[in-house]
């Protein structure tokens, strides 16, 4: 039965959803003692993610001249490899970030080759959006299609396993199809569409650092699937990655990185020049990332990503610290459209409502808890640096 029970007042006076401590917040952002383990405040009360934020920013920033020789010497790069039609490929979700990416892309002069991945949880609206981009870009699109039965069955599992990491089953299978696409049409490059001023701070808790492990998504899968093996999507496990690094020699780059990549500004200009039309909220383009990021991940969890998503906005200029605490007192999104994400991911989830309302208050599980490459990855890179040379993905 949906209920939204997060409630951030009693989670302040709770010690234990605060690891024990009293409740403090950061008073430069808004990253807080709740289900963060890490955190820790100077004696000005500023937590580390503040100073992480100009760290990242002074490393991977590059804006003005810097920025512009960083995009030509991209924009070579790409033509100087080309092997057939295509430069390089870019992911459209119909978000703000890899639309701007495509917008930005035929501004440059460059011919990517577009790929969507439809793994059954888009929003029309999406679709939408990555109609009218494709329209006014003028380039091809690719869709991969995940085979939907497969796919639910791995959510499936990943609700039943208990984990917190929900969307490690598309983050694995929308990168391990991309890498696909680009062995398939011979192209070397991938435009990412992360950028450090919308993006950098995240509680290493907060997720799964292991999205591509697959050989803990296989045990997931084995325990709480329907079979012991994982037919018909595509895997990015350490044997698949080695190949896409070392033979293949992939590479990427982060070009909203180049420039001053104001996220407000941007959806102005796309609203204005490409007729997209704004979600409301990070990663809102799809139906399961919005109701488990804005339902699952409170109310199960005790993390409200926003926290994250505005304090990286605010170290970036883009929103003051009071903005972003008048907008953690509103709900992630509306409550009747999270009711209906509710009911309308159980069923399409195959889950009656009393089983869905078991998984979402069954026990946790911590992902270590099942098999995991990390063992098998250091030996590997001990023994493959050697003879390899460097790694192609900076």
């Amino acid at each position: 039965m949906f209920s939204w029970t997060y409630n951030e007042k009693a989670l302040q006076a709770d010690p234990g959803a605060n690891n024990g401590r009293p409740y403090q917040r950061c008073t430069r952002t808004v990253m807080d003692t709740i289900a963060d383990p890490d955190v820790q405040f100077d004696e000005e009360g500023v937590s580390q993610y503040f100073y992480k934020y100009r760290e990242v920013a002074k490393q991977q920033l590059f804006f003005g001249a810097e920025g512009q020789k960083k995009i030509e010497a991209m924009i070579a790069e790409l033509k100087a490899n080309q092997k057939g039609k295509y430069d390089c490929v870019i992911g459209l979700s119909g978000g703000v970030d890899s639309t701007y990416l495509v917008y930005k892309a035929k501004e440059w002069g460059l011919n990517p080759l577009v790929v969507h991945f439809d793994y059954g949880w888009n929003l029309e609206l999406a679709v939408q959006n990555i109609e009218r981009t494709l329209k006014y870009a003028g380039f091809e699109l690719y869709t991969h299609v995940m085979n939907w039965e497969d796919f639910k069955q791995l959510q499936r599992a990943y609700f039943k396993a208990g984990v917190l990491d929900l969307d490690v089953p598309a983050d694995h299978l929308i990168f391990a199809a991309l890498n696909m696409v680009c062995r398939k049409f011979n192209i070397k490059y991938v435009l990412k569409g992360f950028n450090v001023q919308s993006e950098a701070i995240l509680p290493r808790t907060w997720n799964y650092h292991g999205k591509f492990d697959l050989m803990n998504l296989q045990d997931i899968y084995a325990q709480y699937g329907p079979g012991r093996r994982i037919k018909n999507l595509p895997k990015l496990g350490i044997w698949q990655r080695i190949y896409y690094d070392r033979v293949f020699r992939l590479r990427s780059f982060t070009p909203l990185n180049y420039f001053d990549y104001d996220k407000t500004l941007s959806k102005q200009e796309l609203i204005e020049k490409v007729g997209w039309v704004d979600y409301g909220g990070k990663h809102f383009e799809n139906v399961f990332t919005r109701f488990y990021q804005g339902y699952i991940l409170p109310t199960r969890f005790h993390i409200d990503k926003r926290k994250a998503h505005l304090s990286t906005l605010i170290c970036s200029g883009q929103m003051t610290r009071e903005e972003a605490l008048a907008e953690l007192e509103k709900p992630p999104y509306d409550l009747k459209l999270m009711e209906e994400d509710y009911n309308y991911v159980s069923k399409k989830l195959d889950f009656t409502p009393a089983e869905f309302d078991a998984v979402l208050r069954g026990p946790i599980r911590k992902h270590s808890e099942f098999r995991e490459e990390a063992k098998l990855h250091a030996l590997l890179s001990k023994l493959t640096r050697p003879f390899l040379g460097k790694k192609n993905n900076p």
